[in-house]
């Protein structure tokens, strides 16, 4: 694939003893969305969760196989700088609540203890929060806190500090599940419109939702990769069973 971001090479996962991937094998290009569709419980959470190297922090969790940003192994860098490069958005907002909106899209420099000036962090605010199409409803009031937000408007809060330290990936796990129509749809028109500047894999159950904003599909059973393909193709000729039967409804 052209300008690969993210290679997955023979990738398993483990709590303890209970096997949750299966050598799994894929990859990203840049600029793309790639949707991880299955049921609950299938390893999709599990597998971005490796990505970032959360997965680790878990008592008994290991991994076996390799995973590559661009040329650099992500199992041999350091997780804090990995962290900076792969950003995270989880299923429930979760603005840091004594925090006002300004000082959670800084979060992370702050964090890493990286100082800048002033004026370096207003700008980085602003291009952050526009990234996120937030800015125009929250400029006047950087300074009062995230938690006042709707909860829509607290999901692109996440996304404007995950976007604040440059990712080279942004992963999204289920950002929409806890939101309402109309905020799950300013965030699928989010994902389309940051694609030009960053690389994102959505864990998704919504077919739907897969089928608007992505380009390429992962389909993940019992913690294997089934199918993984332009996601146009994919959901009108699938070419494993499980797959189609996945997409009609007949599980999941």
């Amino acid at each position: 694939m052209e300008s690969t971001v993210l290679k997955v090479h023979d990738f398993s996962a483990y709590f303890g003893d209970n096997q949750i991937l299966k050598n799994i094998n894929l990859e990203t290009g840049s600029n793309l969305v790639t949707a991880l569709m299955g049921p609950s419980g299938c390893g999709k959470t599990t597998l971005i969760r490796c990505v970032n190297r959360m997965h680790e922090l878990i008592p008994g969790a290991k991994v076996a196989g390799k995973m590559y940003l661009k040329d650099n192994d992500i199992y041999a860098m350091e997780p804090i700088v990995l962290r900076r490069k792969i950003g995270m958005v989880f299923q429930k907002p979760n603005p840091f609540p004594m925090m006002s909106i300004y000082d959670n899209v800084i979060a992370g420099y702050k964090l890493n203890g990286i100082r800048l000036k002033k004026d370096e962090f207003d700008s980085i605010v602003e291009r952050s929060l526009k990234g996120a199409a937030l800015w125009d409803e929250v400029k006047d009031s950087l300074h009062r806190k995230g938690t006042f937000l709707s909860g829509g408007q607290q999901q692109r809060l996440c996304i404007a500090r995950a976007l604040a330290m440059n990712p080279e990936i942004l992963l999204f796990d289920e950002p929409t599940s806890a939101l309402d129509p109309k905020s799950t749809a300013a965030i699928e028109e989010l994902i389309v419109e940051l694609k030009k500047t960053v690389t994102m894999l959505l864990v998704t159950h919504n077919i739907a939702q897969a089928a608007r904003v992505s380009d390429f599909t992962a389909f993940i059973y019992l913690g294997e990769l089934v199918e993984f393909g332009p996601t146009e193709k994919m959901f009108t000729v699938p070419k494993d069973k499980r797959t189609e039967e996945y997409l009609t409804g007949k599980f999941g």
